[in-house]
């Protein structure tokens, strides 16, 4: 196990996606952000099954970090609610997780 963490959250358009991603990596609170384009969401919201198209983010960063970055998120966020999911980085290539850990803040 790592200190190390990937977070996934969603944005309704590539601009917001961009936006996020860059302020996390400008504030060292990712090493990386990744996009996934046009995603296809079904969910339900306010009692309604909902679909939309949107953006996934992959953002790596460290477990001392991660508060920061869900506050970033609920910051600069267009959703209610937007997406947070932490998982924890079990395992990777040492050198990549050193990485992320010398980039963040």
């Amino acid at each position: 196990m790592t200190d190390k963490r990937l977070v996934l959250t969603t944005c309704a358009s590539l601009e917001e996606a961009r936006c996020i991603a860059h302020t996390l990596v400008e504030r060292q609170l990712a090493a990386c952000v990744n996009i996934v384009p046009q995603i296809e969401s079904f969910y339900r919201w306010k009692d309604e099954v909902e679909t939309s198209t949107e953006w996934l983010l992959l953002i790596k960063t460290s477990a001392e970090i991660a508060d920061r970055v869900r506050e970033s998120l609920n910051e600069l966020h267009s959703y209610e609610i937007p997406e947070c999911i932490e998982i924890a980085i079990e395992a990777g290539n040492a050198a990549y997780l050193e990485w992320i850990g010398e980039s963040v803040r």
